[in-house]
């Protein structure tokens, strides 16, 4: 039987506005892309995503 994957990203109450952001980052030495995954709080999406 299989079994039910759970995400839970809260750990304790101070990270109640928290979302998990992934963006796509390309690397320069090799060109290749890779992902950049963080949890942000929610106030701060725009800025994470802003960054290079």
């Amino acid at each position: 039987m299989a079994k039910k994957a759970v995400a839970g990203f809260r750990g304790d109450k101070q990270q109640k506005n928290v979302v998990k952001c992934i963006r796509m980052v390309k690397s320069e030495r090799t060109g290749a892309y890779a992902f950049d995954e963080d949890l942000v709080p929610t106030d701060k999406v725009k800025e994470f995503f802003a960054k290079k």
